[in-house]
């Protein structure tokens, strides 16, 4: 009687065991390129949502171009720029330099008809001023022209030491553009000494309702006052805007693009308890961790058939998941790491 109890005990054992191992058994993590087939066990609504998603993926992607630019940029953080760069730090003094297609208001102090209210600087540069003729400005600071012109009026003996100021009306020679998460996105006027902050308040501030963490700033370098090349200074955003870390509020260059990506997303749609999008604030994220981020599981969910559906390279695969192996058979290790766009399918179980 005994020995027959015992041998009950072991084949429910080994039944169990035999349950088990169809449930959580083989790879805990497989990754295949998508087939139709694999997906042949959504509900038609969820495949519409799918459909949906990725369509909406479309038209929110970086525009190409931007987006291999900054694959192929260098990076630079802040600090390791302003080692090399201490004069871009804001706050440090230092005058405007004139530049094509700014205007300049000009007062000389003795001779009131000399004064020009709006002196335009030509595309190469010059100025024309009474008296003197055409005027080379173009990279000069507003001072240096008072005194160039003091000059040329002392040196032709019209005046001497004439009393010259000049003031920039229109600043129309440098440019930065802006865009991503802005409320007004777009190409403005860079005008004396301004910073990161006077640009973002320059483009109606931050959309923050799709803006992300990050803000860049692409610059072209000269390199030995001869060739040029991209750099990439990768700022703190939030650090910036909460007054935590002003050192990144550096002075803004001609042909500066400022750039605020959207919040980076992914998706879960399925048998879970809320379907939808969600922020991947943290590069850190894990499957496991999203599906408690949507309420966890619903009660029919076929929990080891889970799929992130991803694109890398160009090419969609699906990444097949067991996770009762990765939550209930101490496999934690193998959760898999989210990314940006990942949409994470949870089917209807069979059963």
């Amino acid at each position: 009687m005994k020995t027959i109890t015992f041998l009950r005990l072991v084949f429910s054992v080994a039944v169990s065991l035999t349950i088990s191992a169809c449930a959580v058994g083989g790879d805990v993590v497989k990754v295949t390129t998508v087939k139709n087939s694999q997906l042949d066990d959504l509900k038609e609504m969820e495949l519409a949502k799918l459909e949906e998603i990725k369509k909406n993926k479309e038209t929110q992607d970086i525009d190409p171009h931007l987006s291999n630019v900054i694959e192929a940029t260098p990076h630079f953080s802040v600090y390791d720029y302003l080692a090399q760069n201490p004069e871009a730090r804001g706050g440090i003094g230092g005058d405007y330099n004139v530049g094509g297609y700014d205007v300049l208001s000009i007062t000389v102090y003795e001779e009131p008809d000399l004064s020009r209210d709006a002196a335009r600087v030509s595309r190469d540069g010059y100025i024309s001023f009474p008296l003197i003729g055409r005027i080379m400005v173009n990279n000069l600071s507003t001072s240096e022209i008072e005194k160039l012109i003091s000059l040329k009026l002392a040196e032709q003996e019209y005046l001497l030491d004439a009393h010259v100021s000049v003031m920039v009306i229109e600043y129309n020679s440098r440019r930065f553009l802006i865009l991503g998460a802005v409320k007004n996105p777009g190409a403005y006027s860079l005008q004396a000494q301004e910073c990161v902050l006077d640009g973002i308040t320059r483009a109606g501030g931050i959309d923050f309702d799709r803006a992300g963490k990050k803000f860049m700033i692409i610059r072209n370098e000269n390199v030995d006052g001869v060739k040029e090349r991209k750099i990439i200074i990768d700022i703190d955003l939030q650090g910036l805007l909460n007054g935590k870390n002003q050192v990144s509020n550096i002075y803004l260059k001609d042909k500066d693009n400022l750039f605020i990506p959207q919040v980076e997303h992914f998706y879960i749609i399925g048998q879970v308890k809320n379907p939808g999008s969600y922020p991947l604030n943290n590069s850190g994220t894990t499957l496991v961790e999203t599906i408690s981020m949507a309420g966890g599981f619903t009660p029919t969910a076929s929990r080891n058939r889970t799929r992130i559906i991803r694109v890398e390279d160009g090419a969609e695969k699906i990444i097949q998941v067991k996770v009762d192996a990765i939550t209930d058979s101490g496999k934690k290790i193998q959760d898999v790491i989210i990314k940006p766009n990942d949409i994470i399918v949870v089917p209807e179980s069979f059963f």
